[in-house]
């Protein structure tokens, strides 16, 4: 089984984000986020379910064991992880780009 705090420290270096970048992108207080690792604490469900929201990923791809949880090109992979370092004002706007070039 993965640690989860291991794996957010992972996951957040991969995006080259600091602790303060995830908790504003999770809508959590940095101070809870520096609070799990002084103490070796972990997240509640609701705080983790937050955290995944902020990386634009499922609970289940968190605890995946394997790379990802559902199988993805490595364009996918990129636009995901492009699309999750951006705000959520740049996503918004993505969004409705998007949704306005792919309704046909």
């Amino acid at each position: 089984m993965k640690d989860v705090l291991d794996e957010i420290k992972r996951l957040r270096e991969a995006y080259h984000w600091t602790e303060h970048d995830l908790a504003e992108r999770a809508g959590l207080p940095q101070s809870t986020i520096s609070t799990w690792y002084r103490k070796r604490q972990i997240p509640t469900i609701l705080s983790l379910d937050k955290i995944c929201q902020g990386f634009g990923i499922t609970l289940s791809q968190f605890f995946a064991e394997d790379k990802e949880s559902v199988p993805l090109s490595d364009d996918q992979h990129e636009l995901l992880q492009r699309f999750a370092a951006l705000s959520p004002e740049q996503q918004k706007i993505f969004l409705d780009l998007f949704r306005n070039l792919t309704s046909v």
